[in-house]
C-alpha cells in the first residue's frame, strides 16, 4: 500500500488533518483527494467532533495541483479538467464549506492554486509569517479554481481578486493579513501555539451557535437584507431555545464557565 497522503490525529473533538506529500510540496494527486475527503466525512458523521484543523507536512502547506498527473501525452486527449473539477474539487470545497464544525487552516509556508484556495475555502486562517499565497493559474493558462472565483472576491474586494488572479503575483502572509484575506499572520514558530489557543476557544463554545454561525454567514451572500433578518429570526429562536443558551445565560449569572453539550 501507497503512503497515506493525509496524516489524521484526533483527540478531545479536535481532528488535525496534515497534507502529506512534501516531497511534492503537498500538491494534490487523485489519492489525496480521496484521503482528504474521506476525512472530512468522517469528521461530519462523529457527533462528538467540534474543530478540524489543516495543515501541511514540511515547508509547504499545499502547493496545489500535482501537475505530473496532468502532462499531455502526445497522440492522446488532453484530461477533462472539469470533469476534475466536477469529480474532486468542488466536492472537497463544498465539504469543507457544509461541515457543521469550525475548520482551521494552520498555513505553515506555500499555499499556491488549489492549495490556496483549499486554505480560503476553510473559516479561519491563520498562517506563518514565512507563508505565501498565490493564484498562478494564467500562468498554464487556466483560472483559479477550488472556489477561488468565488472566495477570493469576497475576502478581498473585485480589484484585489482581480490583481491575484490575473497578474498571478504571490503575496505574503502580512500583506494577506491586511488585505483581510487571513484572520492573523503569526511568526513561524508561533504558529502551532496561536492555532491551539484557537483550538481551545473553538473547543469550549458552544457547538450549535458555531454550526449556525458559520452556516448563516455564508448563506449572507446569497440573500436579500429582509431574507437575511428573517433568516436571523429563525435561527435566533431555535437557539433560544436550546440547552446550550441556557447553559450560557446561566454561567453568565453564576460568574463561571459554560459546560456546552451541543443541545
Amino acid at each position: 500500500m501507497s503512503e497515506a497522503t493525509v496524516l489524521c490525529q484526533e483527540a478531545a473533538g479536535v481532528t488535525w488533518l496534515t497534507l502529506n506529500r512534501p516531497e511534492r510540496l503537498n500538491s494534490f494527486n487523485l489519492q489525496m483527494h480521496q484521503e482528504l475527503r474521506a476525512a472530512l466525512q468522517r469528521v461530519q458523521q462523529d457527533a462528538s467532533a467540534r474543530v478540524v484543523v489543516l495543515t501541511g507536512a514540511g515547508r509547504a502547506f499545499c502547493a496545489g495541483q500535482d501537475l505530473q498527473e496532468r502532462r499531455t501525452i502526445t497522440g492522446r486527449p488532453p484530461a477533462d479538467l472539469g470533469d476534475s473539477i466536477e469529480r474532486e474539487y468542488g466536492p472537497l470545497f463544498l465539504a469543507i464549506r457544509e461541515l457543521p464544525v469550525p475548520v482551521v487552516a494552520a498555513v505553515n509556508g506555500a499555499a499556491a492554486g488549489s492549495g490556496a484556495n483549499l486554505a480560503l475555502a476553510c473559516d479561519i486562517v491563520v498562517a506563518a509569517h514565512s507563508a505565501t499565497f498565490a493564484q498562478p493559474f494564467t500562468r498554464i493558462g487556466l483560472i483559479p479554481d477550488m472556489g477561488g472565483t468565488w472566495t477570493l472576491p469576497r475576502r478581498v474586494g473585485s480589484a484585489r481578486a482581480s490583481g491575484m488572479a490575473l497578474l498571478a503575483e504571490p503575496i505574503t502572509a502580512a500583506v494577506a493579513e491586511q488585505w483581510g484575506m487571513i484572520w492573523r499572520c503569526v511568526d513561524d514558530a508561533a504558529l502551532r501555539s496561536s492555532v491551539d489557543a484557537i483550538v481551545e476557544r473553538l473547543q469550549s463554545a458552544a457547538p450549535l451557535a458555531l454550526a449556525e454561525a458559520k452556516r448563516a454567514l455564508q448563506q449572507s451572500w446569497e440573500r436579500t437584507l429582509h431574507e437575511n433578518f428573517r433568516a436571523e429570526r429563525d435561527c435566533q429562536r431555535m437557539l433560544g431555545r436550546s440547552q446550550d443558551y441556557a447553559e450560557g445565560v446561566l454561567s453568565f449569572f453564576e460568574r463561571r464557565s459554560p459546560r456546552f453539550q451541543g443541545r
